[in-house]
């Protein structure tokens, strides 16, 4: 399938394993360069190596996105390493957490990271002329049925997605288009989950909506400019 990606840059986060990793490899199929994160170094560099080919830079940084230096310093890497941003997808989660301090955790790891690598990644995107943010969010922001609970996760991907909408409005006239998709749940290979039917087509599922949407920003910046 050819999405009209070829020669973009995009930067994922959490991209070595589940959602991130699916994303990343549909990106590279369709010929793009890549800047991937996620907090184990080993098994990014290993995932990278199998995408990498010759005229495709895939560069990887190990980053924990509750720190918010260590967010910033990974966008400017990354515009640096592929000369510039047209992508950017935020995928990393805390996840489901348990006990008292998961508000905290969550709020750092899905909301302000969010709220982080876009205020770094704007001045880079403003340059492209087809530029896309894509968040992953979660039915779980919206839908109180099982396996929604009164939890973080559910509270803070709510949030997530209001100011992912509220983005879209205020960067559309930068040229700059965000979009959501939000999963039920995706079960990672080498969780305790992983040996239910269907989680790696799950994975693919979330990952190839995120791309068309991206995709369409593409055509519709092209239309615009026509």
């Amino acid at each position: 399938m050819d999405l009209q990606l070829t020669g973009r840059k995009a930067l994922v986060t959490g991209a070595s394993r589940g959602i991130g990793r699916a994303i990343a490899t549909e990106l590279a199929r369709e010929g793009c360069s890549l800047a991937l994160c996620a907090r184990g170094a080993e098994p990014l560099e290993a995932f990278a190596k199998e995408l990498r080919e010759p005229g495709r830079t895939v560069y990887t940084q190990a980053v924990d996105v509750s720190d918010d230096e260590a967010v910033t310093g990974f966008v400017a890497a990354a515009a640096q390493e592929l000369s510039g941003l047209d992508i950017v997808i935020s995928n990393v989660s805390a996840g489901a957490l348990k006990g008292p301090d998961q508000w905290q955790t969550s709020f750092q790891a899905d909301l302000l990271a969010f709220v982080r690598l876009v205020e770094a990644a704007v001045p880079h995107l403003e340059q492209s002329d087809a530029a896309a943010i894509v968040v992953i969010g979660t039915t779980s922001a919206f839908d109180t049925a099982f396996p929604a609970a009164p939890n973080s996760y559910a509270a803070l991907k709510a949030a997530v997605l209001e100011h992912a909408a509220a983005l879209g409005h205020a960067l559309a006239p930068k040229g700059i288009r965000v979009n959501t998709v939000s999963p039920g749940p995706i079960f990672f290979a080498g969780d305790h989950t992983s040996h239910l039917v269907g989680w790696q087509e799950g994975a693919a599922l979330s990952a190839h909506r995120a791309v068309s949407l991206i995709s369409q920003a593409q055509a519709g910046q092209q239309r615009s400019s026509a």
